[in-house]
């Protein structure tokens, strides 16, 4: 059972809160009056569990009284009081969740990356089918996806790819899908009717604006192209492809699937900025924490995270060791909303099972 939560720390948080009030009622200027605004919406959502933990807590301690001076229905009021003790435990572990460290990106948009692994041609079909499903799963979530750039194999496989999603708390669920995705299938090849095991790699970095990282023009080598394709595919005749070089960090970033060379170039300035933003955030990461990184693990383009079991109809994560038996609707985009929310469940039980929430300093 969760640690009980003091009065004193609910009372505490509703004073802070009527403090806000009547700041907002007082005369600022501009920033500090959009800084009072922005903390008081950040704090109603906790005010209101506080204050519905007060009063169930009050329905409780009436209970508590009644029980007493009447004991002809102390079985009827034992039940009542443990559906209030179990309002209780809910409303307090809302509460914790409120201060567990809030990743400042989870409400951004995303750029999703996708390459073909190990396994050739069986690798592209499944890399092809990932998108497929990253795609159905944005637009069931009215999310707006725009294929960055999509370069295809031969036989309708994707070789890689770029989708830019953007909407309601994106990264937030998205960024868990980082990582090695293996596939165990027969190819529709394969005569002997033999499972092969194919790989595709996904990386998902948080979307950012000019703002949020400011590159320097005399840091990039811009290079123009004639776009290419692979047959049957329509090819720009003109110079329109870019591939820009990040000359101080050496990322490299082409793009071609627009006809219009500004257009190719403001995409991959997007890509590179979001990729820069995310090596900046890694390091920072990495300098922080020689302590214990989530079990639930994301970023890492080299972890193997999830297998998807054809034969078996099966879907299994192993970071958290989920396993379920319906394939088909999670590639379909329609289960995957399953698989992420265990995923960032599990996440939040770590962190409330690692962090001792200090309350009284809020």
């Amino acid at each position: 059972m969760m640690r009980a939560i003091s009065n004193q720390t609910l009372s505490a948080i509703l004073e802070r809160y009527e403090r806000l009030e009547r700041a907002l009622l007082v005369e600022h200027s501009v920033q500090d009056s959009v800084k009072l605004a922005k903390d008081y919406a950040y704090m109603t959502p906790l005010v209101e569990c506080v204050q519905k933990w007060f009063n169930v807590q009050k329905e409780y301690d009436d209970l508590v009284k009644i029980q007493e001076e009447d004991d002809d229905i102390k079985n009827l009021i034992e039940e009542e009081k443990k559906k209030l003790r179990q309002k209780l435990e809910e409303l307090s572990y809302d509460i914790r969740v409120f201060f567990l460290p809030k990743d400042e990106d989870d409400a951004r948009g995303a750029i999703l990356e996708i390459r073909a692994g190990t396994g050739g041609e069986e690798a592209a079909l499944f890399a092809a089918d990932l998108m497929r499903m990253y795609m159905r799963y944005g637009a069931l979530q009215k999310w707006n996806v725009e294929p960055l750039h999509v370069h295809y194999s031969d036989h309708s496989g994707v070789k890689d790819a770029g989708l830019l999603i953007q909407g309601k708390d994106v990264y937030a669920q998205l960024k868990f899908e980082a990582g090695v995705h293996r596939v165990q299938r027969v190819p529709k090849t394969e005569a002997s009717g033999r499972i092969h095991t194919s790989a595709a790699t996904v990386a998902v970095l948080p979307e950012v604006e000019e703002l949020d990282i400011v590159i320097d023009e005399k840091d990039l080598r811009i290079d123009v192209f004639r776009s290419s394709g692979p047959g049957g595919q329509s090819v720009n005749t003109t110079d329109s492809a870019v591939r820009i070089t990040h000359l101080p960090s050496g990322i490299v970033v082409s793009q071609q699937d627009e006809k219009s060379q500004h257009k190719n170039k403001a995409k991959a300035l997007k890509v590179l900025r979001s990729r820069l933003y995310d090596a900046k955030k890694q390091e920072e990461e990495k300098k922080r924490s020689q302590s214990r990184h989530s079990q639930v693990g994301r970023g890492d383009r080299s972890e193997r995270i999830r297998t998807y079991n054809f034969p078996q109809g099966r879907l299994t994560d192993h970071r958290i060791k989920l396993t379920l038996h319906q394939l088909s609707e999670i590639l379909e985009g329609e289960g995957l909303k399953e698989v992420i929310t265990a995923l960032m469940t599990h996440e939040r039980a770590e962190q409330l099972a690692e962090q001792e929430v200090n309350f009284l300093e809020f």
